[in-house]
């Protein structure tokens, strides 16, 4: 779908060190800044930012960060005045790995849309709802390190920060209304901290995909020469694991030999045409498989979360769980905004811990209740 010229708002390309100066005179004016980012996680083994996307005073500037640009001035900036974004997390991660960035506050859309049970909160569904304003979903999946970007995707990257000044005014007033804006600022704080740990680095027990957990014995073997057999060649080839195989072939081939079939009977399993060039490393790494004693495979750390519940906190589990399904439906907030799964574990270990596992809202929220264990 083509965006209609009449909805693109002006915007100004930055690929030379010659444009920077007036952003950065911009960001120095600003009372806050709409931000977004564009990344080729999809296209390449290891992500990178290739497009920074960002509103002030009503201009729009697309930063590419692929161009040599001396963005040294611009980071702390940024970090300086308030943001405006939508889904904060992964790009707050992203951009805290390339520059160790460390915003100073956080107006995040999709929290707020999430706290107002608006049911549809990606910012394609808000911008249409709002503003009636379709974006080119397309450009989600786009390979944003390619160059020189198409004139759409610079158009879609624009509209993405185009709008979010005018939908937090919506969304901030009816957090007011609902008395919920407090919850969400304690969210937006919670969030920019956690952004700061950046993304979990490689452990050692990665390789444990989905599914793992039912094997004992030859295939979890199998899976882990097969899991490392994928890594390496996404790392030769510089494209996202996914793209050598999927999940569901490792776990088939896995469980093929955790039931018994040999080597050469899991060769035999189709794998399609793109994979014959890898065939041969395919086959060594399954014969390595069978090689491995399973005893000896990295084991994960038992920690608390994992140890089995005694019949004591399942039922306290159940009660604390009844009682946020039942606050949830009251508020009409989708429960796990209240207490994820993980977090329903831990207050059934320790209910008087709440207002360490909780934001304080939810603590209030969850401890307040006649029926909360004492």
């Amino acid at each position: 779908m083509t965006i209609p010229l009449s909805s693109v708002p002006h915007y100004q390309y930055i690929t030379q060190s010659a444009q920077l100066p007036p952003l950065l005179a911009a960001l120095d004016r600003a009372h806050e800044i709409a931000l977004d980012t564009e990344a080729d996680n999809l296209f390449r083994y290891k992500t990178r930012v290739c497009l920074l996307q960002i509103m002030v005073d009503a201009e729009i500037y697309l930063v590419d960060l692929l161009a040599d640009l001396p963005l040294a001035d611009l980071w702390p900036r940024l970090a300086a005045k308030p943001l405006i974004m939508h889904g904060s997390d992964y790009d707050l991660r992203l951009l805290r790995e390339l520059c160790d960035f460390r915003p100073h506050s956080l107006f995040d859309t999709m929290f707020a849309a999430q706290l107002l049970s608006i049911p549809r909160f990606g910012l394609a569904a808000l911008l249409e709802q709002h503003f009636g304003v379709k974006l080119d979903k397309d450009h989600q999946k786009a390979n944003w390190s390619r160059r020189p970007l198409e004139r759409g995707m610079l158009d879609y990257a624009a509209l993405d920060v185009h709008h979010l000044p005018a939908l937090r005014d919506k969304l901030r007033a009816e957090l007011v209304q609902l008395g919920r804006l407090d919850w969400f600022e304690q969210k937006c704080r919670w969030q920019i901290e956690v952004a700061r740990d950046g993304f979990a680095g490689p452990d050692e027990n990665d390789w444990r995909i989905g599914g793992s957990e039912k094997l004992r014995g030859r295939g979890l073997a199998v899976l882990h020469t097969l899991w490392h057999w994928r890594e390496s060649w996404a790392e030769k080839l510089n494209t996202p694991p996914f793209k050598v195989t999927g999940n569901e072939l490792l776990m088939r081939l896995a469980r093929a030999a955790e039931e018994g079939a040999s080597p050469g009977e899991l060769l035999q399993i189709h794998l399609g045409k793109r994979h014959d060039r890898l065939a041969p490393s395919l086959e060594s790494a399954i014969r390595r498989g069978f090689e491995i004693d399973p005893r000896l495979l990295p084991r994960r750390e038992r920690r608390r979360e994992f140890n089995p519940m005694s019949p004591e906190e399942l039922s306290r589990q159940d009660l604390i769980k009844a009682v946020r399904d039942r606050l949830a439906a009251g508020l009409k907030l989708d429960p796990t905004l209240i207490a994820t799964r993980s977090q329903l574990t831990q207050l059934a270990r320790d209910p008087a811990g709440a207002a360490t596992v909780l934001l304080p809202w939810q603590a209030q929220l969850l401890t307040a209740d006649p029926a909360w264990p004492r």
